[in-house]
């Protein structure tokens, strides 16, 4: 987190971590997608030509409530095992984490993989992941061979991190990984930092101030395809 005590501006960084072809490109396009024009920035992105993310995608988001302007910065990481020193440069100073699982069976040992990797980084960048403000993301519901709701649900309630299901391609859950993300994190700040009495600003507010700006989707908007 970054302040500005002049302009009166705050500065987050959130980070969308998970195995290689899971869905955290997608999230941001979608989110690009379905945010108001004045509340979003340029979704920059660099593809390699198998349509992975070779190094990351960069999201800004901006909202204002009250007399306050929230900037929010939007990272992905590369999910491929060889890019793991990118990975671990994009942590550095996040401030919350979204880790996007992939709930086809099959890459169950992709998910546990990246996770370890995670917690293994983000200890690397003396970060804690116990203290780290995480949610965790499973992706495409709508294919076949995926992990049950009653699964997912009974993962969620053996962790702390709040856990939502996803169809990122479509927008499904999108929107409420993003909010569930930013409310932790801005938790968290508020009682390290004391927001409140800094800005005189009320976290429902804030909240409901940026709710306010998303699900917005333009005329003709589409949510990009592959990867996911």
């Amino acid at each position: 987190m970054q302040l500005d005590f002049q302009t009166r501006e705050l500065l987050v960084k959130l980070v969308y971590y998970g195995p290689a072809l899971s869905g955290k490109t997608t999230n941001l396009q979608a989110l690009h997608a379905l945010v108001a024009d004045d509340a979003r920035g340029r979704l920059m992105t660099l593809e390699t030509r198998d349509d992975r993310t070779l190094f990351f995608d960069l999201l800004p988001l901006t909202f204002r409530s009250g007399n306050l302007q929230v900037r929010i910065k939007l990272f992905t990481v590369p999910g491929q095992v060889i890019h793991n020193a990118t990975r671990r440069l994009v942590l550095q100073g996040a401030d919350g984490v979204a880790f996007i699982a992939d709930s086809q069976r099959s890459e169950t040992k992709a998910n546990t993989a990246a996770f370890v990797d995670l917690k293994q980084n983000l200890a690397d960048n003396g970060l804690d992941i116990k203290k780290m403000p995480v949610v965790i993301q499973f992706n495409k519901r709508d294919l076949i061979d995926i992990r049950s709701d009653r699964e997912i649900d009974q993962l969620s309630q053996q962790g702390r991190e709040p856990v939502f299901k996803a169809i990122a391609m479509q927008g499904v859950g999108v929107l409420e990984t993003f909010m569930g993300l930013f409310e932790l994190t801005w938790r968290k700040l508020e009682r390290e930092h004391g927001l409140h009495d800094k800005f005189d600003i009320e976290s429902e507010k804030l909240f409901s101030d940026i709710r306010a700006r998303l699900s917005v989707v333009r005329s003709g908007s589409t949510i990009p395809g592959p990867p996911r």
